[in-house]
């Protein structure tokens, strides 16, 4: 398992050994586990406890474990993290175990599971186990259901997983900063029976969002509405990884929503059906089939389909504001408008200016070749494909089906070659169209309607 280990127990171990709800010494605490990477992680392979069919984190990876006297017991820390969004841009957050957001936790139903979380944060905290039934001391309600917990201090949680399904993990103690610097985590509760709603790829990923300004490192934690970066698991595109499957695979995507605002989930390719909430499995007789599913604010998606289609697929979130990048939220539209003077005029008092939008945004794609950018910026679109500049940022990656991807491999195999005669192409003046295979017919109750297929007119074309 290629994950780094780092023993922090030393700096806080006074602190530590102090625990408020725990007797036990400072020896009995689970190791701390850490990564700071962005990419990807092998899948953990349980080799302790049941087994089970482990999960995908995009961009992440999932916490081991220790089995004290037949308790799963993790380790979470609760800290200041550095996490890169994308090549070239890298954001000052908080979270858990190095990264943002923290590590999943995957147990098996019925598991007794313990958890001890440690604070290292300037500020109170605490953990809520989003949508699992346990005592109401263990909900994790701040000055409700237990004393915050404070900088240096750990405490214990410890229940049930009674029941499958998808949930998160996330702070209720000073909720807004928290959340906003990236408080949050995947948890995963496989049901006893490993066949049960079996499937051949399982990935999962939380969608959040910052309010960082051009050239800074730290979010705005005060913000309610005007995010400029939308993220699959604090991550943008291109910096987010592709879903990788075999062709004929059945996959199943879980999407968590901790953003201020809804999102309209859309797959290219593929039609899937929801087949589960945050409440539970949707009963078979209840799902519906969709090629875009709107998870609201706080809630749980699971979405399953046949990766049956070879290529690459785009999947993304629906409002299009979100597939973009910081630099593109505050700028005027100036389609239309001739910027020839004022370019010029501009450029005596800024060598660097350049005029744009005035023929739509789509060359903000190439902005940091054709621009210097502030520090620490992205362009407002990026990442390349085989035929150029795929014009997305944000919320906004690919699922990759291939006839030879390996099992449990999630490698990115490159860009499709798309077949001979499957891909779209350009309409040459002198290029006849291919011969219809039938005469296309309609009628009416008045009459019949003759079509015609006339050369079209466009004038300019370039050949």
């Amino acid at each position: 398992m290629m994950i780094s280990r780092r023993n922090f127990l030393q700096i806080s171990s006074a602190a530590i050994a102090m625990s408020a709800v725990s007797k036990t010494s400072l020896a009995a605490i689970p190791e701390i586990v850490s990564i700071d990477k962005a990419d990807t992680q092998p899948l953990l392979i349980p080799s302790t406890g049941r087994s089970y069919q482990p999960v995908t984190t995009l961009n992440g990876w999932s916490l081991p474990w220790r089995m004290n006297a037949g308790v799963k017991e993790f380790h979470l820390v609760a800290e200041p993290v550095k996490r890169e969004m994308a090549p070239g841009m890298i954001a000052n957050l908080w979270g858990y175990n190095g990264q943002s957001p923290g590590p999943t936790i995957e147990v098996v139903e019925g598991d007794r599971v313990r958890i001890f979380v440690t604070n290292r944060l300037p500020e109170v905290t605490s953990v809520h186990w989003h949508g699992q039934r346990l005592p109401n001391g263990m909900d994790g309600v701040s000055g409700l259901t237990q004393p915050p917990i404070e900088p240096g201090k750990t405490y214990v949680y410890e229940f049930e997983a009674k029941r499958a399904g998808t949930f998160m993990y996330h702070p209720h103690a000073d909720e807004m900063t928290q959340m906003a610097m990236g408080m949050m985590g995947f948890w995963i509760t496989h049901p006893k029976t490993p066949a049960t709603m079996k499937v051949d790829r399982d990935f999962v990923f939380l969608l959040n969002s910052y309010d960082i300004d051009p050239g800074s490192y730290t979010p705005r934690t005060n913000t309610m509405t005007e995010f400029n970066l939308w993220t699959f698991n604090s991550r943008v595109f291109p910096g987010i990884a592709p879903f990788v499957a075999k062709k004929g695979d059945k996959v199943r995507i879980r999407v968590g929503n901790l953003t201020m605002t809804n999102h309209p989930i859309h797959l290219h390719g593929h039609e899937f059906e929801v087949t589960g909430t945050d409440g539970g499995w949707v009963p078979k007789t209840a799902r519906w089939p969709e090629v875009t599913t709107d998870i609201a604010v706080g809630q749980m998606r699971a979405i399953e389909f046949i990766a049956d289609a070879p290529g690459d697929w785009a999947f993304h979130c629906h409002k299009s504001h979100h597939t973009m990048n910081a630099m593109g939220h505050t700028v005027p539209n100036m389609i239309g408008v001739n910027q020839d003077g004022i370019a010029e005029q501009f450029s005596k008092l800024v060598p660097d200016y350049m005029s744009m939008g005035e023929t739509g945004m789509a060359e903000m794609s190439d902005m940091a070749e054709m621009m210097p950018l502030p520090e620490n910026t992205l362009p407002m679109m990026t990442g390349k494909g085989q035929f150029g500049a795929i014009n997305m940022g944000g919320m906004f990656t690919l699922l990759k089906v291939r006839d030879n991807i390996v099992q449990n491999s999630n490698a990115d195999p490159g860009h499709y070659q798309q077949p001979k005669g499957s891909q779209a192409y350009e309409l040459a003046e002198n290029l006849a169209l291919p011969a219809a295979t039938h005469e296309p017919q309609a009628k009416t109750s008045q009459s019949s309607i003759e079509f015609d297929v006339r050369k079209p007119e466009h004038k300019g074309m370039e050949h």
